[in-house]
Parts: structure tokens; C-alpha cells; sequence
């Protein structure tokens, strides 16, 4: 008798830790908000967020289809101007710079859509580890060559994580989307892609963005084009007419 009440004692808290593993299981995900309580603080992230004075950073673009094309880029970006070095193409090692004027088509804070041009129809939330995401389609107020179709709200920062477009631009029908993240204390692109007809040729472009630095300034000399190296001609991307 001593020992089967020695085996009961045992067995209460191996049955307490298997109650607290059902319960724990069964707890509930994070709460859903209000569709709209999400677009307020969509519009309240997206009037703090900033773009960097100045970047440094890596992108590699992937081309196939129309034009053939396999490049990583390294950018020195300032507020007026930037340094486009080509470090490689198909593979093999170069060294092309380009001096041109900075023109991030990709911050969010440009690409993102705005409650005043867009209207915004809630779709269904999706989990993101501890929190939700919040998908919503995007209706433009005004018709554009370019169009932003849709936008994933991150539940944790209420910044865009992804935007989904299309573009026209002649004959060019792209459909594509940009995703982004968390880069320091920005919130910058991370991964681009888009699909295409062009001319015939089903096309497909992907540019993908790595190793983020914000330096506090870089040199002016940074911006100056060097002398005695090519300056050639890349085809566009599709991503943007």
C-alpha cells in the first residue's frame, strides 16, 4: 500500500506539467485588431519612418528573358548623389562606377500607398511568429501607369513588409512586388521581383538587397566620377517603367 501511494505521488506532478502542456497548446494566438485601428497606425509608422542620409550596401539584380542579365552592384548612397559599383557581371569580376544622381525608387516612404491616393479593403491577417500581419488590397482614387495593388502591414512595427504593383509602360505589362524589413534603425528593401511580356519574351527580374551600413557621412570624393573607367548602358528593369 506505501508504494502504490508513492507511485500516485509521483505520477501528480507528471500529470500537472501534462495539464499545463495541454493548456499552454491550447492558449490563443495574438489578438486581431480592428482593420482600421491598423491603417491608423500604418499612417502613423509610415510619418516616422525616415530614409537613411546616407547608405552603403550591396544589391544584386537577376534578369532573364527579354535581356539576359546577372549583376551585383555596391552603392554609396548620399542625399543628393550616388556611387554605382558594378563588382561583377555573369560572374566574372569588374570594376564600372557610375556616379548618378541618388534616386531610391525603393524607400518606403516613396513606394508605400497612402490612405489619400488609395483606397484600402482588409483581406485576412496571417501569423508572423508572435504577432499577425494584415494583408489589405489597395484600390488607386486615380488610374497610373503604375499602380500599387496591395500591402502587407507588419503587426509588430505597422510598416509595410510587402507591396505588391503593376506597371505599364508601352506593350510592358509587369506585375511585381517589393518586400522589406528591418536594416539598423530603417526600414529598407530586402527583395524585388517582377514578371513580364516583353516584346514575345516572358520575362522575369529579381533584385534582392544585402549588408546595410549608415554611416554618419562618406567622403566627397565618393561622388566625383573616376576618370578612364567605362560608363555603360544598363537595360532598365521592369520593376518600374
Amino acid at each position: 500500500m506505501h508504494f502504490s501511494r508513492r507511485i500516485e505521488r509521483l505520477r501528480e506532478p507528471a500529470l500537472t506539467y501534462a495539464l499545463a502542456g495541454i493548456l499552454l497548446g491550447a492558449s490563443p494566438g495574438p489578438a486581431q485588431l480592428d482593420s482600421q485601428v491598423v491603417v491608423n497606425r500604418y499612417i502613423a509608422a509610415l510619418d516616422q519612418a525616415s530614409e537613411p542620409p546616407f547608405a552603403v550596401f550591396s544589391y544584386r539584380v537577376s534578369q532573364a528573358g527579354a535581356h539576359n542579365i546577372e549583376q551585383t552592384h555596391r552603392i554609396f548612397r548620399g542625399a543628393v548623389k550616388e556611387r554605382d559599383e558594378t563588382v561583377s557581371t555573369e560572374g566574372d569580376p569588374v570594376k564600372i562606377v557610375r556616379v548618378i544622381s541618388a534616386d531610391d525608387r525603393y524607400a518606403v516612404t516613396r513606394l508605400a500607398p497612402r490612405v489619400s491616393a488609395y483606397a484600402f479593403l482588409f483581406l485576412q491577417t496571417r501569423r508572423h511568429g508572435k504577432h499577425l500581419d494584415y494583408i489589405y488590397a489597395t484600390e488607386p482614387m486615380v488610374r497610373s501607369s503604375f499602380t500599387i495593388t496591395g500591402v502587407t502591414i507588419d503587426g509588430e512595427t505597422y510598416l509595410p513588409s510587402l507591396v505588391t504593383f503593376k506597371s505599364v509602360a508601352g506593350k510592358v505589362h509587369a506585375d511585381g512586388s517589393v518586400a522589406y524589413g528591418k536594416a539598423g534603425p530603417y526600414w529598407m528593401p530586402t527583395v524585388a521581383t517582377a514578371t513580364s511580356d516583353v516584346a514575345g519574351h516572358p520575362t522575369r527580374e529579381r533584385i534582392t538587397w544585402s549588408g546595410y551600413s549608415f554611416p554618419a557621412s562618406l567622403p566627397p570624393s565618393t561622388f566625383i566620377q573616376p576618370k578612364g573607367l567605362s560608363v555603360p548602358t544598363i537595360p532598365p528593369p521592369l520593376l518600374f517603367p
